[in-house]
């Protein structure tokens, strides 16, 4: 599960920032799509989805600590210490904080430092939090988009300061192409959203054990995806189909109920809306096609809180 706790960044303005306009400078939380109202909806979220771990996101955790430990805490209570959770933030914290997110059963704490303090963070607040980090029983690590390559995340690695250093793949959103155009990137040939050159990287780094590459394609197809996979199944009707994109598919008719039931469309194969009725598609398609049923539609759907609806395809 994604928990995205806090849009505000005070003390940085990362030209890259992927964050959109629901997201950057709000306070609002989020639990995958979910809008967090009350601390029930997190657990409600993880339990939809048979969430094995989250990862915690969003600006500066300093501002939200107290939200962060609370949901931290849920989470273990909740699901035990097999739950992984991991942090991603863009400051160091101090030892108070580490202890507290530790207390509250962080597992991981990963690092991403100001890029123009790239290849200057020996011997700063940078280096000191990984070994203070460690010290209050979190794994520390450094999560950076792919700009450019830096020796110095390989010697923190070496020097055992860092457990490992995740890289993904630069890219552009809605939320800072403008931005990155500005500062002169452009788009790889034939890709929604990586970053012309930003596997180079990979030619000084990608060669040490402890260096990961996400790459776009892994995050929006497969993370995303498998997500969705798990959610769908989870919370699926008897005749609702799970496609392998992790979408909901099924019928939509606009008969009444004691239509179905004189065409002796058994209970567990629809359910009653309020203006309409949710059957198995491929009992639907048979209906109309049969004309038993005037009209229709087949519904392709998010299984997300939200329903969002991808595709529908009318019948008649």
């Amino acid at each position: 599960m994604v928990l995205f706790v806090y849009g505000y960044c005070d003390q940085r303005d990362c030209f890259y920032c992927p964050l959109g306009e629901n997201r950057k400078n709000v306070t609002d939380v989020y639990a995958n799509e979910r809008k967090v109202e009350s601390d029930e909806d997190v657990i409600t979220e993880a339990k939809r989805m048979d969430a094995l771990g989250t990862s915690i996101t969003g600006g500066e955790p300093q501002e939200a600590m107290a939200k962060t430990c609370r949901y931290l805490s849920l989470l273990k209570d909740e699901f035990g210490e097999d739950h992984h959770t991991h942090l991603y933030t863009g400051i160091t914290g101090g030892r108070e904080n580490m202890r507290r997110l530790s207390e509250a059963g962080l597992d991981e704490i990963r690092f991403h430092p100001p890029l123009d303090l790239w290849g200057d963070m020996h011997g700063t607040e940078w280096e000191e939090i990984l070994y203070i980090a460690r010290e209050e029983g979190l794994t520390p690590a450094f999560e950076i988009p792919g700009i450019r390559a830096e020796e110095e995340f390989i010697e923190f690695l070496d020097e055992g300061a860092a457990e490992f250093c995740n890289i993904n793949e630069f890219e552009m959103s809605q939320g800072n192409f403008r931005r990155m155009q500005e500062k002169g990137y452009e788009l790889q040939d034939g890709h929604m959203s990586a970053v012309e050159g930003s596997k180079e990287i990979l030619d000084q780094m990608g060669d040490h054990e402890r260096v990961y590459f996400c790459t776009s394609v892994f995050k929006d197809a497969a993370q995303h995806r498998n997500r969705l996979k798990r959610m769908a199944e989870n919370i699926r009707r008897e005749f609702d189909d799970v496609t392998d994109d992790g979408t909901l598919v099924y019928g939509k008719t606009w008969a009444d109920e004691q239509r179905l039931k004189e065409l002796g469309v058994p209970e567990e194969f629809y359910t009653v809306k309020s203006d309409h009725v949710e059957v198995a598609w491929w009992l639907l398609e048979e209906m109309i096609a049969e004309g038993d049923v005037e009209r229709g539609e087949i519904v392709e759907q998010y299984p997300t809180v939200d329903g969002q609806v991808v595709e529908r395809t009318p019948l008649a």
